[in-house]
Parts: structure tokens; C-alpha cells; sequence
């Protein structure tokens, strides 16, 4: 790919590229775990769980597993004391990465449609970008249970083209995992990753993406706004 690449509209994901929410997910998983009277993984291990929904994070929590089914009624119990926890101290710790709002700022000051688009459901979304300062910043904000299909589909990504009026090939992404290139792919959009986030503990460079970028402020620096 030549750079910069023309775009109207930038797309990004929650966990891990714009917010540091590891803390509070690790937390929340914590007091779960202490209420069924088990032991809690680290919170090393729980964020290396993060980028699939809080559904399959405390499968994991529960299983130390990534693909592992525990006990449906013992999966249900436990959803719901995360739901709780997870609920009350949905921001406590989480804070925006380095370079986020600086770039946010780059992309409208270019006159760019900027979303958000998360695994996470809406109920969590919604309070943890507005206790961080960042609601304000997207047109559009699609969470895990906005859509019938979340990424790694390419649902998300095609509809945000729709409401914004853009070709696929005109919405870049910015994430930090392989559900977010596998969506990006899927739909035809050009996809980039930073370094920083929750890629199950392994190098976005190994991912089919188009660039890694430090922050959103360079990412900034490596795009122009379609005409």
C-alpha cells in the first residue's frame, strides 16, 4: 500500500487501542471469581483474554482456557457477577492510551466521519466512553450487541459504510487484534494495528494488516482525506 492512503472515514476499537480497560476487566474478574470461591487468574493472564466480549473472557477467567465451554449454569452464575462488578467500576482505572485524543482531534480537524466500533455490549460501552472523555469524539458508536454479527465479521464495518456513506476501501480501521483485521479483510477496508493493545499476547506484526502504527496520532500522519 502507497502512502498516505485516501480516506473519509476512520473507524477504531475500544479495549486496547483507544482505552487502557485491562485494569478494571482484571478487577471485575477478580471480585467474580472471589464471590464463587475460586482461585483468579493474574492479571498478566486476563489480559492476554481480552478482544473477544466479556462472554468469552470469563470463560476463559473460568477455564483458563481461550476456547474451553465451562458449566452453563456455572457460566451463567458467574455472568452475571461480572456483569455487576464489571458494571460498578466500569471506568475506575481505564484511561486512553498515549496519542488517542491527540489523534481523534487529527482526524476531525481532516474532516474525517470517526466511529467506534467494540465487541463490547452497550451497556458497558456507552459509560466507559463517556467517564473517559470520549463520547463526544463519534458520529457513530456500534457495540457487540448493536448489530446481529460483531467482528471478527464484517457486519460492523459495512454498516458504519452505510451510515457514512463511504466504499469500503474509503473507512480505514484501527485496532489491535486479529478480529479486527479478519473484520477489516472481510470488508474490504484497509486496517491498521497498534502495538500497545489485547492480541491474545502475541505481535500484531504477525497479522495481515497494512501497517502498525505506534498510536492514532501517527496513524494520523499516514492517511488523507479522500476527495
Amino acid at each position: 500500500m502507497n502512502f498516505p492512503i485516501p480516506v473519509r472515514a476512520v473507524v477504531i476499537d475500544l479495549d486496547g487501542t483507544l482505552l487502557n480497560t485491562a485494569p478494571d476487566l482484571a478487577r471485575a474478574a477478580e471480585l467474580m471469581m472471589a464471590e464463587l470461591g475460586r482461585p483468579c487468574p493474574s492479571p498478566e493472564t486476563i489480559r492476554t483474554y481480552i478482544g473477544n466480549g466479556v462472554s468469552r473472557l470469563v470463560k476463559r477467567v473460568l477455564t483458563g482456557d481461550m476456547d474451553a465451554e465451562p458449566d452453563p449454569a456455572l457460566f451463567e452464575r458467574a455472568l452475571a457477577i461480572y456483569h455487576r462488578h464489571y458494571g460498578a467500576h466500569v471506568a475506575d482505572q481505564s484511561r486512553p492510551f498515549p496519542g488517542v485524543v491527540e489523534g481523534l482531534k487529527a482526524f476531525k480537524a481532516r474532516g474525517l466521519h470517526v466511529a467506534c466500533i467494540t465487541n463490547k455490549v452497550a451497556q458497558f460501552t456507552h459509560p466507559l466512553l463517556k467517564q473517559t472523555g470520549l463520547f463526544d469524539y463519534f458520529e457513530l458508536i456500534l457495540s457487540g450487541d448493536t448489530l446481529p454479527k460483531r467482528k471478527p465479521d464484517p457486519l460492523p464495518l459495512l454498516h458504519a459504510c452505510e451510515v457514512f456513506k463511504v466504499e469500503p476501501a474509503e473507512l480505514l480501521l484501527i485496532g489491535d487484534s486479529l478480529n479486527d483485521t479478519q473484520a477489516a479483510r472481510a470488508a474490504g477496508c484497509p486496517v491498521f494495528c497498534v502495538p500497545y493493545g489485547y492480541n491474545r499476547g502475541r505481535s500484531v506484526a504477525e497479522l495481515d494488516l497494512d501497517a502498525v502504527v505506534q498510536n492514532l496520532e501517527d496513524a494520523d500522519q499516514l492517511i488523507r482525506k479522500a476527495a
